[in-house]
């Protein structure tokens, strides 16, 4: 059996560079093996493999990341293996994306969904790897304005819609104001702080109308234009919620 080395050792000796450099290097995914870029700087190497330092490596901190994604109907929002978290791959990136981010792997550590939305709706979520994004969406979270469209059937007087403009209490939490209006004849424009799931329906239902469809379109000041479903995107520096 031919030995084999750690790829972060191996380059260490070939760039003259020190084993902490060679790490950032490799996780900043500036190396390649064989012609392949590998990012484990633990990755073990052969004598005979070929190790590459790509052009233009520099070392550099990866900057924390948010990722707004167009969630598909039917498709979980969490951070388990098949769930929309799996749509964060190059193929599904906006055409166009201005970030200049390079995705990484470790663009995954520790990356989070902050804004939970219903299976069986679709629409605009928030993964995030930086602390003051998450304390926005999670912790100020009912501060923060969402807006979503309804498909619904049924009818709705004048009298109905302004008691839920005036809000309804829900599992709990009390009864706030909320903008409430119609798109047109099949569609409802809801603007509300941080709904609960489920809630929604369950204003729908109230009022007698039946829920066919909702769709999440902005959370905070960041809407979804662009967005189709399935698609991401890295949020701006200059963006915020």
């Amino acid at each position: 059996m031919s030995e084999s080395e750690r790829l972060a050792k191996r380059l260490a000796t070939e760039q003259s560079c020190s084993r902490g450099d060679a790490e950032r290097y490799i996780e900043g995914g500036w190396v390649a093996v064989d012609g392949k870029t590998v990012e484990e700087p633990g990755f073990r190497v052969g004598a005979k493999q070929t190790i590459t330092l790509l052009p233009g490596a520099k070392l550099e901190d990866m900057r924390p990341v948010t990722v707004l994604l167009h969630k598909p109907v039917g498709v979980y929002a969490n951070d388990e293996p098949g769930s929309a978290r799996d749509l964060i791959v190059p193929k599904n990136l906006l055409p166009g994306d201005r970030s200049n981010q390079r995705y990484l792997k470790r663009m995954f550590n520790g990356l989070k969904l902050v804004t939970p939305l219903e299976r069986a709706a679709s629409g605009l979520v928030i993964y995030t790897q930086e602390y003051p994004v998450a304390r926005k969406l999670v912790e100020e979270g009912r501060h923060v304005e969402q807006e979503y469209v309804a498909q619904v059937t049924g009818q709705l007087s004048e009298g109905d819609l302004a008691r839920l403009q005036r809000g309804m209490s829900y599992e709990g939490r009390a009864a706030t104001p909320m903008k409430v209006s119609w798109q047109n004849e099949t569609h409802l424009r809801f603007a509300l702080k941080t709904p609960m799931p489920g809630f929604i329906e369950y204003v729908c239902d109230t009022a007698g109308l039946q829920l066919q469809a909702l769709r999440r379109i902005r959370i905070g000041r960041l809407p979804m234009a662009g967005l189709t479903a399935g698609q991401w995107r890295y949020r701006l520096e200059y963006e915020r919620f």
